[in-house]
């Protein structure tokens, strides 16, 4: 059985950092492009940042690049998203998910989703 957790949420200031992990079980990590995604409370969910099977190439939304790094490590089977900069309108539930393609974009089918983790901004 595939399952993804996510952990590192929190209540955090602005201007603050987070690292999200993402850890991956029942599959081999190595072969799935991973994803991260978040929903603000009566928003529609939204990419935040992905990263290729191997970590070689990773693209963020606009809305948090140069404040965020996607990383991945296939040895522990963990994604990794550290943000920085924090923002109140970064507040929201953020997943990861992964996916066969080898780099996934904003609109790839997502195979495996985890229950997410919450992250809120205070100002």
């Amino acid at each position: 059985q595939v399952q993804l957790v996510e952990s590192g949420g929190g209540l955090v200031q602005a201007g603050g950092s987070l690292r999200l992990s993402c850890a991956a079980s029942g599959l081999t990590f190595s072969n799935y492009g991973m994803g991260w995604f978040r929903q603000a409370p009566g928003k529609e969910r939204e990419f935040v940042a992905a990263i290729s099977r191997n970590g070689g190439t990773t693209d963020y939304a606009e809305a948090v690049k140069g404040r965020s790094t996607i990383s991945r490590d296939n040895a522990k089977n963990t994604g990794l998203l550290q943000m920085s900069s924090l923002k109140p309108e970064d507040t929201a539930v953020y997943y990861c998910a992964a996916t066969r393609e080898v780099f996934p974009n904003p609109t790839s089918k997502m195979l495996f989703w985890g229950k997410g983790t919450l992250v809120t901004v205070s100002a």
